[in-house]
């Protein structure tokens, strides 16, 4: 709708016209379960006789008074904007208007648990949905303090940004919450959730010495897997961490930790009341990654009080101030404060790999992007603002120095509190306390796009030893920058022990070529690892010798990160078509039983699956799939009884198992006529099993319901969408994919359900019918749903599995076609084209 796509322009001018000065908003929860009733009243200040306007997405306006003049709502009210016309100096604005509930995630969602029919509702604003809930001015630099009063059910808790009052009984099973005001804030970060959830109460010392209450909260039908006690302790190690090296105590009045239903990210930092994704709830067994996982998330949140929350970006190009950060900082505090020390392992195989794998994609973007409008922002979550980000301020951490990041971060934070910030902001405060001059590097690391790669060239003489070594560094012709590294040159050898680092350089490496004189003399080992330890941000390449080292013994690497660094060249280098898929399945399904770290194992899960899916060449895929499942099920059952290794082989196993024979394994386990030591077959797992089992043929929607009748929950629910969707029939492809993509309403959830199990099928005459209707259906689809939605949809249905080469000239005529369609759906399909053309060279460089 034309309006609620806010530009930089129209921020910029707004802002130079008014001023928020304080929001007090009432929020009726028992009017329909449609709608919610609001009245708003917002004091501005402004510049007499101008006229702006404040965001506020509606379904009816009832009521708008400005200065005491009524306003008429079918002159002035769009269902977007409200006009404001004729100023005053100080404003007074008056909005009654009733606001609709949600089931995409974004808004104030509204959520009914199928367990128990009980609703349960929390808002999500980032980047532009508060004004889905109240009249307000969107933009990140128009902070203001804010006053919530919520009538809600009387059986309900209700939570926002301060401390929960008491509730004042209103009759008929209704009260109201009269919140404090807020510290001045944005209006992103502002929160309501409200329902009959379960709640947990602890709370610390601060380190100014304040009491801070701590809060846990989730929805009833998942209480009893509730770990709470875990979750305060990761909280109060974080607190701890983060107030002692920022040297500021934490700012607001209380924390609390939401865990909600039907959520499109993992987390969001609401000032005092976080909101997670429930999968964080481990009602089943989880890998050790995703407990790991959840760690680093909650610390990531919580590093948000202070960067992003306390200090805020003037506009959306400095979201990575937020996230980059809070992604650095979180690994490092993870690593060094909580259980999981291998952290920066994991950051690497996780986070790292995704920052690689979308620098190389034509949508890349500087990490300081230029944000023109809220489409721009919103496709910009992505792995160049979290990951890249992280990475490039990982490698500035360790160029300045520990105590000058610290000396800077504090002051900055002391400086700009409860204000608006600019990247320059930033660097004059590292500088002043590094005294390093960061133009240059903010020049080449932060406002340009691009992944370089970093290569050693050497010569030996007849005992193995250098007589010359240098790294080569080069960049793409779209992204010509070569940029200086900080970085280590490691060298391994064979022992007893293992593979282990007997000599070590450390150096800074600039321009394309870098000699390393200290190497020459030192004999080559069995594997020369650039960027040892992993400080600098690039691709990294292999000598022949390494790579067979690597194909041979790489589980025999000693050290988890160089393990992790030399089997992530490896995939880089089979994504480039540079090594062919047969030697990076081989070396992993070599290797991947000694492998210790539970995030590098699942992403080498992974990538396996992407390497025969999507890398291999279509005739090649079966009989690879056949391999794979039997070497996984061969792992399991050598596997230590009950370990996160024999738990991720099994699932592993299932999804690749094709045979009638492993189906039956399959068939076995789910009905635990098999068993495996250790091994418990409960919820998750056991709908897993039967994912595999449907798209093989081997059960159906007999099966699938029986389940969900015993299984009768969101995740649930969930389950069953996606295990429908897997039914190898016409019919159940067609039903699957008219219940979202034909049909509008489905919540987010069963939209991103119903997407994974559609190509769960090796049949692709199955799914060719789709392909024609996708393309020509793109632009309704965009227009007619909400963001995250038509995110879901687009991306989840892109068709690249089938037929890829008649994909790739239909997602380029399609581009060619409609140059004028909106530039975040141009974004989407440009992103998967360009995957599905990286396939087919993959594919073209499978030889055996």
């Amino acid at each position: 709708m034309p309006g609620e796509n806010l530009t930089r322009t129209e921020a910029v001018e707004r802002r130079d016209l008014v001023d928020a000065t304080s929001y007090d908003v009432s929020i009726d929860l028992t009017t329909s379960p449609e709608t919610f009733r609001t009245v708003t009243r917002v004091e501005f200040t402004g510049t007499e006789g101008a006229t702006t306007f404040i965001d506020a997405i509606t379904d009816t306006v009832h009521a708008v008074k400005l200065n005491g003049v009524d306003l008429d709502p079918a002159e002035v009210a769009d269902g977007v904007r409200i006009t404001l016309p004729n100023l005053a100096a100080n404003n007074e604005l008056i909005v009654e208007a009733d606001m609709r509930y949600m089931n995409t995630g974004e808004g104030l969602h509204r959520a009914v648990d199928p367990a128990d029919g009980e609703v349960y509702l929390y808002s999500q604003f980032e980047v532009p949905d508060a004004r889905r809930m109240y009249p307000c001015f969107e933009q990140p630099d128009l902070k203001a303090v804010f006053t919530f009063h919520v009538t809600a059910p009387e059986n309900w808790a209700v939570i926002s940004n301060q401390p929960t009052p008491e509730p004042e009984p209103l009759g008929d099973g209704k009260a109201v919450w009269h919140f404090g005001q807020t510290p001045k804030m944005s209006t992103y970060i502002t929160a309501l959730v409200a329902g009959p959830y379960v709640s947990w109460h602890d709370e610390l010392v601060s380190a100014s010495g304040r009491t801070i209450p701590l809060g846990v909260y989730c929805r009833k039908s998942l209480a009893e897997h509730m770990d709470a006690d875990n979750i305060f302790t990761t909280t109060k190690q974080g607190f701890e961490y983060f107030e002692r090296n920022f040297g500021v105590p934490y700012p607001f009045d209380k924390y609390d930790q939401l865990f909600v239903p039907e959520y499109n990210m993992g987390a969001m930092e609401n000032i005092g009341c976080v909101t997670f994704t429930e999968t964080y709830v481990f009602r089943s067994r989880v890998s050790d990654a995703i407990r790991e996982r959840r760690v680093v998330t909650i610390l990531h949140e919580l590093a948000h009080m202070w960067f992003g929350n306390l200090v805020t970006m003037k506009w959306w190009n400095d979201l990575w101030l937020n996230e980059s950060f809070a992604e650095f900082i979180s690994t490092l505090a993870t690593a060094e404060a909580t259980e999981w020390e291998n952290d920066w392992v994991t950051f690497l195989a996780s986070e790292k790999t995704w920052a690689v794998r979308e620098d190389q994609l034509p949508s890349t973007h500087p990490i300081v992007a230029e944000i023109r409008d809220l489409d721009d922002v919103l496709v910009n979550f992505d792995g160049i603002t979290y990951a890249k980000g992280g990475s490039v301020l990982k490698q500035l951490f360790f160029w300045v120095g520990r105590e000058a990041f610290f000396t800077g971060v504090n002051s900055y934070f002391n400086k700009h509190a409860y204000g608006n910030t600019v990247l320059d902001d930033l660097l004059v405060e590292l500088e002043a306390a590094s005294g390093r001059d960061l133009r240059e590097w903010s020049k080449l690391w932060l406002e340009t796009a691009g992944v370089n790669t970093l290569r050693p060239e050497f010569e030996l003489d007849a005992d193995g030893k250098f007589t010359s070594f240098a790294i080569l560094q080069s960049a793409p012709d779209a992204h010509p920058t070569i940029r200086p590294h900080r970085l280590a040159v490691g060298v391994y050898n064979r022992t007893d022990e293992g593979i282990v680092r007997t000599h070590r350089v450390e150096l800074d490496v600039n321009g394309e070529r870098t000699e390393v004189p200290e190497l020459v003399g030192q004999h080559r080992g069995d594997l020369v690892l650039i960027n040892d330890d992993d400080f600098a941000y690039a691709k990294i390449r292999l000598d022949e010798q390494s790579l067979r080292t690597v194909h041979d013994h790489a589980g025999e690497i000693v050290d988890p990160l160089a393990r992790a660094l030399t089997l992530g060249s490896l995939w880089d280098a089979t994504r480039d078509g540079e090594v062919p898929v047969q030697q990076f399945i081989e070396t992993v399904l070599a290797h991947i039983g000694s492998e210790t770290e539970s995030t590098t194992r699942r992403m080498l899960q992974s990538q396996l699956l992407g390497s025969v899916d999507r890398y291999s060449r279509p005739e090649r895929r079966e009989q690879r799939r056949i391999e794979v499942a039997d070497a996984f099920w061969s792992l399991a059952q050598g596997a230590e009884p009950g370990s996160d290794a024999q738990f991720g082989f099994v699932q592993t196993f299932a999804q690749f198992a094709t045979t009638d024979e492993q189906l039956q394994v399959v068939a076995d386990l789910y009905d635990e006529s098999v068993k495996l030591p250790g091994l418990d077959i409960d919820t998750d797992l056991g709908w897993q099993l039967l994912y595999a089992l449907v798209a093989g043929g081997r059960a159906g929607e007999p099966e699938i319901a029986a389940r969900y009748a015993a299984d009768a929950t969101s995740d649930g629910k969930r389950s069953a969408a996606h295990a429908r969707a897997a039914i190898p029939t016409a019919e159940a492809k067609r039903a699957a994919w008219d219940s979202v993509w034909t049909t509008a309403g489905a919540t987010n959830d069963i939209v991103r359900a119903a997407a994974a199990g559609f190509w769960t099928t090796r049949d692709h005459s199955l799914l060719t019918p789709f392909v024609d209707t996708y393309f020509a259906e793109l632009r309704q689809i965009w227009s007619s749903r909400s963001y995250h939605i038509a995110e879901y949809l687009v991306d989840g249905f892109f068709p690249g599995l089938v037929d890829t080469e008649r994909v790739v000239a239909l997602a380029t005529e399609w581009l060619a076609n409609n140059e004028d369609a909106p530039a975040p759906l141009r974004r989407l399909i440009a992103e998967d084209l360009d995957s599905a053309q990286r396939a087919l060279r993959v594919q073209a460089a499978d030889v055996e």
